[in-house]
């Protein structure tokens, strides 16, 4: 059976994708260009694992307050995550991402707003991710 959820899942998973792939057309341009490749796996991947998560949804049982997390968590991490690595392509910002940095730095408001990204996702795809795995537990179907 399809829910709000997943539909929302699926939506949001073909979108990501696209930005994505959109993202690639930019990547060689930016201040920044091996961060602008990952950029674009970032768009690419995330909207795969989106699509994938609303695909297996139905394997999933959580309460209403605990279902509208755990959506909200993993499409903000899901999209944050693309805009951050890709605000730092564009600004060179990459104080968090030494190694896709290689050397470059950004303006102090874009190396600040990306590092706030970067964690802030790193909770929030966490909780999500738990909050799934909890719902697939309770579903009894591990």
């Amino acid at each position: 059976m399809e829910t709000r959820t997943a539909q929302r899942f699926v939506f949001h998973g073909a979108l990501l994708f696209l930005l994505g792939l959109l993202t690639g057309f930019v990547a060689p341009g930016a201040a920044n260009a091996r961060m602008g490749l990952s950029a674009h796996l970032e768009g690419v991947m995330n909207g795969t694992f989106l699509l994938a998560l609303g695909a297996a949804w139905s394997a999933v049982s959580l309460e209403a307050r605990f279902e509208t997390a755990a959506c909200w968590l993993l499409l903000y991490g899901t999209y944050v995550n693309w805009a951050s690595v890709l605000l730092g392509a564009l600004t060179g910002a990459s104080r968090l991402m030494p190694i896709a940095g290689a050397g470059h730095t950004g303006p102090a408001w874009a190396e600040s707003l990306v590092g706030f990204g970067l964690l802030s996702i790193s909770f929030a795809m966490v909780a999500g991710v738990a909050l799934v795995l909890w719902g697939v537990v309770r579903n009894g179907r591990s």
